[in-house]
């Protein structure tokens, strides 16, 4: 089973013309776990772009897994899948990938969280801290949910919502471990000086803990 209990920088990134620059240039950069991440494009567009993301991350060595849908990620090769509250359970997931492929949850509340850790997931998301663009209209949890979250569970937590280079620090010396990466990543002009900046913010940051 795939352990992601070392892997710190997590990048949720939509279909892009550019992905077979983007993607190694931010792997270069310090990314470690990729999610293709989109909800709105037809499934023959999204199992594309996860096609070609697949093989690169491989090579890499980093875990690859898909938005929603198990049925999408067996298809393309992913090493798993990451589903939300409202999406198919963790069991279907399994029943579909199998024991051994990466399978995530999201959560956004204590009872959420609560549930979460009763289910096979391979690693949790919790948030968003802010409020973010990628998850119109839901508030921001705060850190603090983040944290305790961290505090209780068995497996990583990936903390999303306006993760960056100035605040990673923070989130560091608050407790937290793992971070989802959306906007710093994907709208910076320089993938790979972006991906470089966030690690070596966040190796700094750990080694101050």
């Amino acid at each position: 089973m795939h352990d992601l209990s070392s892997r710190r920088l997590y990048l949720c990134v939509a279909h892009r013309v550019d992905m077979a620059t983007f993607l190694p240039a931010v792997l270069r950069g310090g990314v470690d776990v990729v999610q293709l991440r989109e909800k709105e494009l037809p499934d023959v567009v999204r199992l594309t772009s996860a096609r070609l993301m697949a093989p690169i991350c491989r090579d890499f060595g980093v875990p690859f897994v898909m938005n929603d849908s198990p049925e999408l990620a067996l298809e393309s090769g992913a090493d798993g899948v990451h589903v939300g509250q409202d999406d198919v359970s963790v069991d279907h997931c399994r029943d579909v990938l199998g024991a051994d492929a990466v399978v995530g949850l999201s959560t956004h509340s204590s009872l959420e969280f609560d549930d979460a850790l009763l289910h096979s997931a391979t690693y949790f998301s919790a948030g968003p801290i802010v409020p973010t663009p990628t998850k119109l209209g839901r508030p921001g949890t705060g850190v603090d949910y983040a944290v305790a979250c961290q505090e209780r569970s068995d497996r990583p937590v990936f903390v999303t919502g306006g993760v960056s280079a100035d605040n990673i620090g923070q989130l560091v010396s608050a407790g937290l471990r793992h971070f989802v990466v959306v906007r710093t990543l994907c709208e910076a002009p320089e993938p790979e000086l972006a991906a470089r900046a966030l690690r070596r913010a966040l190796g700094l940051a750990l080694e101050n803990v």
